[in-house]
């Protein structure tokens, strides 16, 4: 609500601008933000698609930082269609460097999503320099891997426009970036 064009809705606000879109989509993805930091609303929305027949066709998607405790995912699952999470970095400090907080909420919401069969992919933001040295790339395809051998890996490459003070200068992934990550993701 700190910007211009923010407005609060009700759930049958949000209901009412998706059935005036359905003739173009297939699905929502609710992102943020960070969704689950709202994840009651989230609910209330999910479930009220899913009870009404109209909607039945609908996909539903969140997209997640994954710092959501098991309990959050427990609501949200049986109304979710699937997760897409972001992993900013395998190891802890490099986490903490990137995010200001530690990733252990993160893997282990990678690791129950995975086993509950809700994690549909994991992106990895990559930002030239920080985390994406060779050895951190192989260290974190393995991990996941070792979660789910056919685990679908998303590589976003870091773009500084719409981040945090602290961030804009951060240097951007190139094409050329963009092909090391995916060799070695691979």
């Amino acid at each position: 609500m700190h910007t211009p064009r923010a407005r609060q809705l009700s759930v049958e606000d949000v209901v009412e601008e998706i059935r005036t879109s359905m003739p173009y989509i297939s699905g929502i993805t609710v992102s943020g933000g960070e969704a689950t930091v709202q994840h009651e609303f989230v609910l209330e929305l999910f479930k009220e698609l899913k009870r009404r027949p109209e909607f039945c066709d609908l996909t539903t998607f969140i997209d997640s930082n994954g710092n959501a405790p098991q309990s959050v995912w427990d609501l949200l699952a049986p109304y979710t269609d699937g997760i897409m999470l972001d992993l900013k970095a395998l190891d802890d400090e490099k986490h903490l460097a990137l995010t200001g907080s530690s990733n252990n909420v993160v893997l282990d919401s990678i690791q129950y999503l995975d086993s509950i069969s809700k994690l549909y992919e994991v992106r990895l933001l990559l930002v030239p320099g920080h985390n994406d040295s060779d050895d951190a790339l192989i260290k974190t395809a393995v991990w996941l891997k070792n979660i789910n051998p056919h685990m679908k890996i998303k590589i976003n490459a870091f773009t500084s426009h719409g981040v945090r003070a602290s961030a804009r200068d951060w240097p951007e992934a190139n094409e050329l970036d963009l092909l090391r990550y995916r060799t070695i993701i691979n």
